[in-house]
């Protein structure tokens, strides 16, 4: 089977998230698949990242760190920008062409089998299937430890088969509310389902319907529970300097020894994915990784990659300034309207604005739209996605100049040719939207 035959085999099986009633998260089915596969994840030691938003920043800082303090790194994350493989790393590099579909090939046979012999009563969803290959990969590799970004929820998420060394909760806030629940509390009830009896879970305090949770599920699991707070580095009038810088910076008390943090991800709420990420590192050495040091914490930090978070592309021949930016929900909206203000103060924004339909798109043009000197409503190349026309009546009460284009391309070509001399386009509201926009711009990531 060829890479192309096996990918367009798993696009084939339909969104991850598009599951019908009688398709619902069974883990027992993972179960089933694994063990048709000789339980790869029972070989991995794991850490489990679970949470509305920050979970991959928190899973790409904490990976890095890893990676740095000499141990082979695995890292599973989802969504994709631009490639499945992204999804699939070993100290950094994505699975091969040949090896994905390789894998794809055995992990489907198995599947086939499975459901040929009554053992599962449909075939493995996406996420499923995803979720297992990089299990194989993982174990055939020999890792020293598996990073894994939970896709959706926690309880039932595919990832959550594993036993984890450390479980983490990033912040919990509205998203996916026709599968998780429509309350905070409820969606949390959803993430702790990566929670163990007598486990670790690191986390921050957070919104107090989410803080109930976690604090009464830690108690209830007997679990040790951690707080980053040590790591978080105070945010006060007059001592934000370092939040304007190219990187932020700032020292910290870890492990006994004074560090330099540099991180190339920006907004405060990268501060509480970075703390997250420092505090599993340093649970991490309580349970025997050796090697994961203050210098590699440090150096790990400053060389985390994840692109597509208010990532900056500078100006180019015929093109503004252009800054890149995944948020997809009203608390990434937030986060990247504090971040706008905080980097680039009044300079002028063009918004080229792209969600799915199943999102809370008026919320968010509520928060970021304001900012605008202009909006471009368009579609990603997508199923699930919204059409400019529903963007643009959903920003209608906000008062913002709203144009909308077909498709990303002629969006693009809008907000060029409308920019002045200090714009800014601002591509954000997907990760769809963002991916299509890297490729057309020949972004390597």
């Amino acid at each position: 089977m060829s890479y192309e035959t096996a990918v367009a085999s798993m696009f084939a099986l339909g969104h991850e998230l598009a599951q019908t009633p009688s398709h619902k998260f069974d883990l027992d089915h993972m179960r089933v698949l694994l063990a048709a596969l000789g339980h790869p994840e029972k070989s991995l030691p794991s850490v489990l990242i679970a949470g509305t938003n920050g979970k991959g920043s928190t899973a790409a800082t904490l990976a890095s760190i890893l990676q740095n303090s000499g141990l082979k790194t695995a890292l599973y994350t989802s969504p994709h920008l631009m490639r499945l493989n992204e999804r699939i790393r070993i100290d950094g590099e994505e699975i091969s062409d040949d090896d994905f579909a390789a894998l794809h090939k055995e992990v489907d046979r198995a599947a086939e089998d499975l459901v040929e012999r009554g053992k599962l009563p449909w075939h493995p969803s996406f996420f499923e299937m995803m979720t297992a290959i990089a299990f194989r990969q993982f174990a055939r590799e020999d890792v020293d430890i598996a990073v894994l970004e939970v896709g959706m929820g926690g309880r039932l998420d595919a990832t959550n088969v594993v036993e984890p060394v450390v479980s983490v909760i990033t912040d919990i806030s509205l998203d996916h509310q026709k599968f998780l629940g429509n309350t905070v509390g409820e969606i949390a009830r959803e993430k702790v389902g990566i929670l163990r009896r007598g486990g670790i879970a690191v986390t921050l305090p957070q919104q107090p319907e989410a803080n109930d949770v976690i604090g009464n599920t830690i108690l209830e699991l007997g679990a040790t529970g951690v707080t980053a707070v040590a790591y978080v580095p105070p945010v006060s009038p007059g001592s934000t300097d370092y939040l304007k810088a190219a990187a932020y910076r700032y020292p910290l008390q870890v492990m006994g020894k004074q560090i330099m943090v540099e991180s190339p991800l920006v907004g405060r709420h990268q501060l509480r994915n970075v703390a997250l990420a420092i505090a599993a590192a340093v649970e991490l050495t309580k349970q025997g990784f050796a090697g994961i040091t203050p210098a590699a914490i440090e150096q790990g930090i400053r060389e985390t990659r994840w692109p597509g978070r208010f990532q900056v592309l500078p100006p180019r021949s015929g093109w503004p300034e252009i800054i890149l930016d995944v948020a997809h929900n009203p608390a990434g909206a937030w986060a990247l309207r504090s971040a706008l203000s905080e980097r680039l103060g009044d300079r002028p924004l063009i918004f080229v604005f792209g969600a799915m339909r199943d999102k809370a798109i008026s919320e968010m043009t509520e928060i970021l739209f304001p900012l605008a000197r202009q909006v471009i409503a368009t579609r990603p190349d997508n199923p699930r996605s919204a059409s400019p026309e529903e963007i643009r009546k959903a920003g209608e009460r906000t008062g913002a100049d709203i144009r909308t284009a077909g498709d990303v391309e002629s969006a693009l070509n809008l907000g060029r040719e409308t920019a002045a001399a200090d714009d800014v386009i601002v591509v954000t509201g997907s990760i769809y939207l963002v991916g299509e926009v890297m490729r057309r711009l020949e972004i390597c990531i």
